[in-house]
């Protein structure tokens, strides 16, 4: 089985060409010929393409997140719907998600902020895929060789790291590990329709805060006010301030059985 990739190189990227030996990778250059052409031999594409969103976002930059994955994602389904792939993967976010409400899949209410607006135009986009076609919605993912875990480090480390406002906000997770097992079970069974990419168990940013400092053995009294993070991040805070808590429902109707439910443990995997 061959497998290609949009944004192979980023955090998710890299982690599956580990997985998936044998890849083909769709640069955000290529246009749509090219990427025909890099599709002739391949089973499954992976979508990944989108720039960081954790960067404050100005008007310009929103312009470039929404670039970054609607358009990309344009481009690469056209290419799918002339080749012989037999399975579209593509990403989305527990952001689609309103704050503060238990969700699973059968939850169809859209966040009211960009983030949501993000997400869901994203998924419209892939879901004009002519083959068969999966949405994952990843929630905060656990690697410390990229993303928030990665950003949290330092001040951790350093003793300075604590919860965010009252600590009361829910963080729905997932092992890097467990991430890329869902691929290959996605794949291997077929899977179709929309799956939440997140641990069974979510948790509050004060068990998580917890958790952290005791897997790096570090204090963690000093918390951080929401404030703070609006003067760094701008809008873009609501990312680390909001409260997600997305259940993985219908992977697990299909029988996915998770390695990595308690938070502290896989931390402890991916730190020591």
């Amino acid at each position: 089985m061959k497998v290609a990739l949009t944004g192979a190189s980023g955090f998710v990227g890299t982690a599956l060409q580990n997985h998936f030996k044998e890849c083909s990778v769709i640069d955000r250059k290529d246009d749509i010929s090219m990427i025909v052409k890099k599709l002739e031999d391949v089973n499954v594409v992976i979508n990944l393409a989108g720039a960081p969103i954790i960067k404050r976002w100005s008007d310009p930059y929103k312009k470039i997140l929404l670039q970054s994955r609607i358009e990309s994602t344009e481009r690469l389904v056209k290419a799918i719907n002339q080749s012989h792939v037999k399975h579209f993967i593509s990403t989305s976010a527990i952001g689609i998600y309103p704050d503060d409400q238990k969700c699973d899949e059968s939850c169809t209410e859209i966040a009211d902020d960009f983030l949501g607006e993000l997400a869901h135009k994203w998924e419209e986009e892939a879901r004009l895929c002519e083959k068969p076609t999966t949405i994952l919605r990843f929630g905060v993912i656990l690697g410390k060789e990229g993303g928030a875990l990665a950003q949290m480090l330092t001040p951790f480390r350093l003793g300075v790291g604590g919860i965010i406002g009252n600590g009361k906000m829910m963080t729905s997770w997932i092992a890097m590990k467990d991430l890329v097992r869902i691929y290959q079970f996605i794949i291997d069974k077929h899977l179709t329709g929309v799956f939440n990419a997140v641990s069974p168990n979510p948790v509050t940013n004060y068990v998580l805060t917890k958790a952290l400092g005791k897997v790096l053995h570090r204090p963690t009294i000093l918390p951080i006010p929401e404030f703070a993070l609006r003067i760094m991040y701008g809008e873009a805070s609501s990312v680390l301030t909001g409260s997600k808590e997305v259940y993985p429902t219908a992977l697990q109707e299909q029988g996915f059985v998770f390695e990595y439910t308690d938070i502290e443990k896989a931390l402890k995997h991916q730190l020591t």
